[in-house]
């Protein structure tokens, strides 16, 4: 476990207190059956804001506190344990590209309603059913000065509330092509934009997006145009390292959920506990969660640190963090039996934002293909 400072703690401490108490897992249940709009409550959005959670990437020039990644998984971690429903992660991802790629004028404008709360972001990349950044296909022509926006994305987290939408197109080559993209901010409310809100299994706001023409000036343009591949993979990085400790915190709670079963739990006479095939099965949990927090601290870490093996760190974060919340959440099921598949009980709810969440920014097996090639194999 990584070492923290005074502050990380006091953070990480005031964030386990709030989702505790203001947003436990009945608070997604009541999201989920009111039918909110964009699949969060605004209020508890505000009091997130209130607290610094949205400026924590922000440097304190914008209105942020400028405490980095591994502070903002510290919040994540504690966020996934009760599966609180926020824009906080996809507005992070909007928030680490225009730190990334943007310009004075970009950052001014953007980066201080962020860190209000007063704005929400997200990145808009995929384009079929799976992960595959390099597939980008949505055509931007040049239209005088500026550009026309046309094609579609898929399964955009949050994007039916972003204001900002990142959209990674391509400006030259053909799918396939590592030139050729350029990432543009897109306002929300762009005359041609269409949102198409999905039912997802995980109750969360994803929305496909239809770009119709959609014109934007050439101040639009974020970094170079043709030449944002590679700043869209670390801008990815950063959402895989982010979303693994998301689902890290998740995870630890299932685990935790279902451990305080096995030891109350009695069948044939005996706390279920104390049958050593449920006692492997828990131990296997424990070994793979320890594991995986290792792997998520190290690549939030490289990441403030501007490593030279980010991409590979965040790919083996990503990989363990979907393999070990799959067996948890598996496991949490199996462990409980029947309540375990009733919606009654949270098991459910943990076991189908885990699958979302497995496939957001690339899969275990994406991830443990990128890995190997990054690494030389």
């Amino acid at each position: 476990m990584a070492v923290l400072t005074e502050e990380q703690t006091m953070l990480r401490d005031a964030a386990k207190s709030w989702v505790a108490e203001k947003s436990p897992v009945t608070a997604l249940r009541k999201v989920r059956d009111s039918g909110a709009d964009h699949a969060f409550d605004p209020a508890a959005w505000r009091e997130i804001a209130e607290m610094g959670w949205a400026g924590i990437l922000i440097p304190e020039n914008y209105g942020g506190s400028g405490l980095g990644y591994l502070t903002l998984g510290l919040v994540l971690e504690e966020t996934g344990r009760t599966l609180t429903a926020s824009p906080l992660l996809s507005t992070a991802v909007a928030t680490s590209a225009l730190l990334l790629a943007g310009n004075d004028t970009q950052k001014e404008t953007w980066l201080p309603k962020f860190a209000e709360g007063k704005a929400i972001g997200t990145i808009a990349v995929d384009e079929g059913a799976h992960h595959a950044p390099e597939k980008i296909s949505l055509k931007a022509t040049k239209d005088g000065s500026g550009y026309k926006l046309s094609g579609k994305k898929s399964f955009v987290a949050d994007g039916s509330a972003a204001d900002l939408i990142v959209v990674a197109a391509r400006t030259g080559g053909k799918p396939g092509d590592a030139n050729g993209v350029t990432l543009f901010l897109v306002p929300g409310n762009a005359a041609g934009l269409t949102r198409e809100k999905l039912k997802t299994v995980d109750s969360r706001g994803h929305a496909n997006l239809a770009f119709k023409d959609v014109s934007v000036g050439a101040d639009a343009v974020l970094g170079s145009v043709d030449q944002g591949g590679a700043v869209l993979e670390s801008i990815l990085d950063r959402a895989r390292a982010a979303i693994a400790a998301e689902m890290l915190g998740a995870a630890a709670q299932s685990f935790d959920v279902t451990l305080d079963y096995l030891k109350t739990r009695v069948q044939f006479g005996q706390v279920i506990g104390t049958f050593q095939a449920l006692q492997h099965r828990a131990a296997k949990m424990f070994t793979d969660l320890e594991l995986t927090r290792s792997c998520v601290e190290a690549a939030l870490n490289a990441i403030d640190k501007n490593a030279n093996d980010v991409a590979a760190l965040c790919s083996l974060a990503k990989a363990h963090a979907s393999d070990t919340w799959h067996l948890v959440s598996n496991e949490m099921v199996q462990m409980h039996g029947g309540i375990g598949m009733t919606d009654a009980h949270d098991a459910g709810l943990y076991l189908k934002r885990a699958r979302v969440a497995e496939a957001a920014f690339g899969g275990a097996s994406y991830h443990r293909d990128r890995y190997a090639r990054l690494m030389g194999y």
